[in-house]
């Protein structure tokens, strides 16, 4: 697995070569920052957002032709309606049903990322589909193979040169397409943004359940992304099938066992199942679960009251403008 992916980034370093040489870009569509949040921390600077880049990352985000068999796509894992995540199944599946050993995580906000992957083993964006496209449980193929298929095709060339100005396609243009389509899954319109911006107002068991989200849970899952971007133990036991070690598999530091990036709670009501192994189906079921796990040296203890109250709030945070997004979904043209 390292090997081949050594051998990918190879084949990306010579397209970054190639794509080097041409500098004409159609316009500039810039990220809508909502308002309150932080800056980015996606350089739009290096790959500026076009009309033409995201529609071409779209198509390739739903195109099964970067699997090996041509059986896979991106969107196969990362559903839209489901907040880019997939529901019927625990773990990633791939191609011939192969199984994978974690839940696939969801896709959105991503501008403010500085890691990728449950265990941050991907510090970019524009490198995240590099470890799909290499999995051998899940796209099972390689950049290269993935251009010469590409490459085939008049309307991709015509799609690229479109989007980069020149129709050479590179592992550059490539990835930049991919995360220019992904950079656009903004979710920031949900009751509980609504509310912020004075436009909504909590019911009262909303605005309880509120109060013990801040009193519990903030501190991991920060508001306004709901997501601080780092790595905690979730209290659960290691699965002893896949003996999952989490982000210690990726720095080697025995302090890092079991630590896994921390999700966003944003959509949760329809990005079921839950945590890194998807062992849980029911949003009960978590709450269940950090009641009674020792998470930091503490139990929370939630009663049943509180716990009716938070799952009132989480469900503020489901944003169905971003998950029924017609310019999310599959390209029809």
């Amino acid at each position: 697995m390292r090997l081949k992916f050594a051998v990918i980034t190879g084949i990306l370093g010579a397209g970054l070569l190639l794509g080097a040489r041409f500098t004409p870009r159609p316009e500039p569509t810039p990220l809508v920052v909502p308002d309150g949040w932080p800056a980015p921390k996606y350089d739009f600077a290096r790959n500026p957002l076009t009309r033409e880049g995201i529609a071409l990352g779209r198509r390739l985000f739903y195109d099964p032709i970067l699997s090996r068999d041509s059986t896979i796509s991106c969107a196969s894992c990362h559903l839209s309606f489901t907040a880019f995540t997939h529901v019927d199944h625990a773990l990633s599946h791939g191609i011939k049903d192969r199984i994978g050993r974690r839940n696939a995580s969801t896709l959105m906000n991503l501008a403010w990322s500085a890691a990728f992957m449950w265990d941050g083993s991907v510090h970019h964006l524009d490198f995240q589909a590099l470890a799909p496209l290499a999995d051998s449980t899940e796209m099972d193929h390689d950049l290269g193979a993935v251009l010469q298929k590409l490459r085939q095709q008049p309307t991709y060339r015509r799609l690229f040169g479109a989007a980069f100005g020149d129709s050479t396609i590179t592992g550059e243009h490539f990835l930049k397409a991919i995360a220019q389509f992904e950079l656009t899954l903004v979710s920031a319109n949900a009751k509980y943004d609504r509310v912020r911006a004075g436009q909504d107002t909590f019911s009262t068991q909303e605005k309880a359940g509120y109060g013990v989200f801040q009193r519990h849970c903030a501190e991991c899952h920060a508001e306004p992304l709901f997501s601080n971007g780092g790595f905690a133990n979730n209290g659960l036991p290691i699965d002893s099938f896949l003996m999952d070690w989490g982000r210690a598999k990726v720095t080697q530091h025995p302090a890092d066992r079991l630590l896994f990036k921390v999700p966003t709670l944003r959509n949760v009501e329809f990005s079921y199942p839950y945590m890194h192994d998807g062992r849980f189906r029911k949003l009960r079921d978590v709450l269940q679960h950090y009641s009674n796990a020792e998470i930091k040296g503490q139990k929370m203890n939630f009663t049943p009251v509180e716990k009716a109250d938070l799952t009132a709030f989480l469900l503020t945070l489901t944003d169905k403008t971003f998950l029924f997004n017609p310019e999310f979904s599959f390209p029809k043209n």
